[in-house]
């Protein structure tokens, strides 16, 4: 029998403290840089997400999101920053991130709030192919060593470049990756390739990652600067591929 997932909000002190630990399970950081459960209890209280994914009755999963607040002409409006979300190793495969930011959506959408913003690593293929491709994201803009070095080894010492992915949940393109499985029609102007070998990269050849990750924000960094957006990805035995063009967001309050 298939296994059954619940997706819901996370409110009692010991569901933030599971979601606490489950932070040094997936990723292993250091006590230091682990977001603290007054953190989980603040969101939940001023208009942020928090939510757990539990199979069996067992969280195998959580998200974090914060409110924001954009400082556009006429009148700032509110947004969400997502920023951590997690699904343990053994429970991967089974579209319970998915999940997760399906049910972040709607109630996003629920609470008036259009714009959903988060980071990644462009060198994680395997999400940028998901926040692009599975969720309809877009990336505009590029932030070199966001967070500074970790000491998780999912980032193997390097520099945290992140994209900054923006979801804007009503959107036509958002409506038409999620109802369709296939973006809108792109007119495409750079492409930004990353080796999907670079797991092992990291892993065995710290240099050679680093002149990879240096290559890549380069071309980011150009091609932002040049107003482009990534607007799809492509998959290939050898290489992920970022798809970038020109691309204007919706009208915002």
């Amino acid at each position: 029998m298939p296994e059954q997932v619940l997706i819901r909000r996370l409110d009692t002190l010991p569901e933030f403290g599971e979601a606490v630990r489950l932070q040094q399970e997936i990723w292993g950081f250091r006590e230091l840089e682990l977001l603290p459960l007054r953190l989980f209890v603040v969101a939940s209280k001023v208009g942020g997400q928090v939510l757990g994914a539990f199979v069996d009755e067992r969280m195998v999963g959580f998200l974090l999101a914060i409110p924001g607040l954009k400082h556009a002409p006429g009148r700032p409006w509110t947004y969400l920053h997502s920023h951590m979300a997690g699904v343990l190793p053994e429970f991967r495969d089974r579209k319970i991130g998915r999940l997760l930011k399906l049910e972040q959506r709607r109630l996003a959408i629920e609470a008036g709030i259009r714009l959903v913003e988060w980071t990644f690593d462009p060198l994680e293929i395997r999400n940028a192919w998901f926040n692009i491709e599975r969720l309809g994201a877009v990336v505009r803009r590029y932030v070199l060593n966001q967070y500074g070095v970790t000491t998780s080894a999912l980032h193997a010492g390097l520099p945290t470049d992140r994209c900054v992915a923006e979801w804007y949940v009503d959107s036509p393109r958002v409506l038409a990756v999620l109802e369709n499985g296939a973006p809108e029609p792109r007119n495409i102007e750079a492409r930004i390739s990353v080796p999907v070998a670079i797991d092992d990269i990291r892993r065995d050849d710290p240099k050679q990652a680093r002149e990879i990750q240096e290559r890549v924000s380069g071309q980011f960094v150009d091609a932002t600067a040049r107003g482009l957006a990534v607007v799809g990805f492509d998959k290939s035995p050898e290489f992920g591929t970022y798809l970038l063009g020109p691309w204007n967001s919706p009208s915002m309050p």
